[in-house]
């Protein structure tokens, strides 16, 4: 049976459908916004052997005749590979779905969003995540839902004044300040994703705070849908942590053994971790032999103990693994040219954190073309992150880059977008990659400070350095629900267990100026806008204190590239000469690049870039187009080639690109009754230009060339 519900959704209708399309899966929805179509489903499997995590797939599928396209591959015509903007988005929808099944579930469970129509004005991105949260509510998993989507956009109105508005357009995103997509249920805010140009934390508050208003106004739309349809709730596999190795651990490990696992380094607290687990498995190996529990129920139970001892240490003393205060950050550690032939590198380490970032300068037609369901676009700043296995100390098999690699890549590019320096002023293709050799959290904000360092060293101008930080929250609370009145601990510079035992992982970047960019996973429910205006301001100190160390290596970008980097000069020529500039079937452009050896990109605005590989070719080429685009002076004197003899005369080409006719006349002061008498084929005469005719021909004089 069919059913629907719609709502008003910044001036656009806002409909969930179900009962018509994909009747087989548990759950299914179609959910439109205008004239962008999403259909998402939801579907629960059984457990496959050996799985201790909560196999959770969420995928975004973006379909080119959803926008009438065909790709532009000229052999592939067939989707395949997701883009990494249906990658970002799948991860979009996964993290504030993921901490609303129980913990110890361990069924497959599988979402699918389906893009069959996007209007080309909204990203469908937050439309999809909301009718993925349909689809879980009406397959009766045990789903704590529901949960809504919404981007918020802050730009100018007629008047020149800021304002926050609900699901802008490609266009606003791209003229405004903010590009805001936040998730939640109708108690609070779960998750936040965000690119910003130096936007204040009031005003981010502010954005949080409209988008929430909108968020528990689509979760009471999903439950208005969900109470039409008669939803059975499924059977699911939840594997707790084994009581009596729970137990067991209690009675053998004490607290002060607990206490004790501490250190500076990763390897330091792994080791005291292995001792006691060594010794719970030598005193319980008649258990284990029996059946009682297993090595791994014990190692599971130990570790609920350590995280849970360690949330308290926190809370009610203070202390941390490593005997840092709440707002302490790691020792940090800033080199700049430490490769020899990189255009730009630098090594950020912060603690046992360290990113190795190289940038690499091209000429503008290296930039990325993205061919994607929505429109195509050119990319001539790109990040790339790769978190190598040995990084962790791990063993795994390369399989090229994962979704969290391409995830954590987009939010350093992103982070330091809008300090790139305009293609006017700079026409450098910048392509930079973070190397991850060794990681205990926040690798992510090591990237962006590693970048911003690496741009600099580049000689990149950036408008402004930009510095990160990952902020984490440990909280009094039950069952995920923040206890009122409760306390709570805001940890700066968090690493690896402080991330997976805490509450928030919260990363900020940004300048001096403002937030560029933001991204919060909340773990428990009601979460204030007090304690995260407190993280904010805390994310703000520890930014500066960071920005303050990365200044000292290197206090401004170089003022010289790499001797090893091309150069690129620009020019701006009237667009109605480009064509004079490419030639008849691009003749003349092509004779420029293989005569200097360089490359040319032409924009239609008529900005010229001349890539070159030293300073003579390029000189050579620069001085070639703009004698192209030269107007001609009329009583001026030129170099002259003779390309054509008739009876009445000789055609010279007397600048590039540019004939005219010397008369007979015109040749000698004598009477000449043979062209050939006085001038030959390819021969380089003075010439002139004594006028410009109605007809925008050129008149030239040999004779009175020579008489000057």
């Amino acid at each position: 049976m069919e059913n629907s519900v719609t709502l008003d959704l910044a001036g656009k209708p806002f409909t969930l459908k179900t009962g018509e399309l994909a009747l087989q899966a548990d759950g299914s929805v179609l959910v439109s916004l205008g004239d962008t179509v999403v259909i998402a489903t939801a579907m629960m499997g059984g457990v496959r052997q050996g799985t201790d995590f909560f196999p959770l797939m969420v995928d975004y599928e973006e379909k080119f005749y959803a926008s009438g396209k065909i790709s532009g591959s000229r052999f592939i015509k067939r989707e395949s590979r997701p883009s990494d903007n249906a990658v970002l988005t799948s991860r979009l929808i996964d993290r504030p779905l993921r901490p609303l099944f129980p913990k110890k579930m361990r069924n497959d469970v599988q979402v699918i969003c389906t893009v069959l129509s996007a209007d080309l004005e909204v990203d469908p991105g937050t439309t999809a995540l909301t009718g993925a949260s349909m689809a879980l509510m009406l397959s009766g998993m045990p789903f704590k839902g529901p949960v809504a989507g919404v981007r918020i956009g802050l730009i100018k109105d007629e008047a020149g004044n800021e304002k926050l508005i609900v699901n802008p357009t490609y266009k606003q995103e791209e003229e405004g300040r903010l590009d805001l997509v936040v998730a939640g249920t109708e108690d609070a805010i779960t998750m936040v994703e965000a690119g910003a140009k130096e936007v204040s934390e009031e005003i981010m508050l502010k954005a949080l705070d409209l988008a929430h208003k909108h968020i528990k106004e689509l979760c009471k739309l999903q439950k208005e849908l969900a109470a039409k349809i008669k939803v059975e709730a499924k059977e699911y596999i939840e594997v707790p942590i084994n009581p009596e190795a729970i137990k067991a651990v209690s009675e053998t490990i004490t607290e002060s053994e607990l206490d004790s696992i501490s250190g500076m380094t990763k390897h330091e607290v792994k080791e005291k971790i292995h001792v006691l687990e060594d010794k719970l498995i030598e005193k319980y190996k008649s258990q284990v032999e029996e059946g009682t529990f297993t090595e791994g129920d014990l190692k599971e139970a130990f570790d609920e103990a350590f995280k849970k001892r360690m949330r308290k240490n926190i809370l009610e003393k203070g202390i941390r693994l490593d005997a840092r205060k709440p707002s302490d950050i790691r020792p940090i550690k800033c080199s700049v040219g430490v490769l020899p032939r990189t255009h730009g590198s630098a090594l950020f380490q912060r603690g046992e954190t360290q990113a190795l970032t190289i940038t690499t300068l091209g000429a503008p037609g290296a930039a990325q073309l993205i061919d994607t369901m929505d429109q195509d676009t050119t990319k001539r700043y790109m990040h790339y992150y790769n978190f190598p296995p040995y990084s962790t100390g791990e063993v795994k098999p390369l399989r090229g880059a994962s979704r969290r690699e391409v995830g954590h890549g987009y939010l350093a590019e992103r982070s330091l977008e809008p300090m790139i320096p305009a293609k006017e002023g700079f026409a450098y293709t910048m392509r930079v990659v973070s190397e991850i050799l060794s990681c205990n959290g926040s690798s992510s904000m090591a990237s962006v400070c590693g970048s911003t360092l690496s741009l600099m060293d580049a000689g990149v101008p950036l408008k402004e350095p930009v510095a990160g930080i990952a902020m984490g929250l440990v909280t009094e609370n039950t069952d995920g629900v923040l206890t009122p009145g409760g306390k709570y601990t805001i940890l700066s510079d968090i690493q690896g267990m402080e991330d997976f035992a805490g509450d928030m992982d919260f990363k900020v970047t940004g300048t001096k100026n403002g937030i560029t960019a933001l991204q919060m996973d909340i773990k428990v429910k009601g979460l204030t806008v007090e304690i995260m205006k407190e993280a904010l301001a805390k994310a703000t100190e520890g930014r500066a204190h960071i920005m303050s160390k990365m200044l000292e290596a290197l206090p401004a970008s170089r003022a010289q590239l790499s001797p090893y980097a091309p150069l690129i000069t620009t020019i701006k020529i009237n667009p109605e000469k480009i064509r004079e500039v490419i030639g008849k079937g691009g003749e003349t452009i092509q004779k420029i690049t293989a005569e200097c050896g360089v490359e040319i990109d032409i924009e239609d605005e008529g900005l010229v870039m001349v890539t070159a590989p030293n300073q003579e070719s390029g000189q050579k080429a620069v001085d070639w187009i703009n004698s192209i685009v030269a107007d001609p002076i009329v009583g001026n004197t030129y170099d002259a080639k003779v390309v054509k003899i008739m009876e009445f005369g000789a055609f010279v080409e007397f600048m590039p690109g540019k004939q005219g006719l010397v008369h007979v006349s015109k040749l000698s002061a004598k009477r000449v009754d043979n062209v050939e008498d006085v001038v030959q084929m390819g021969q380089v005469i003075k010439v002139k230009l004594m006028e410009v005719d109605r007809e925008g021909r050129y008149n030239l004089s040999y004779k009175d060339a020579k008489q000057e």
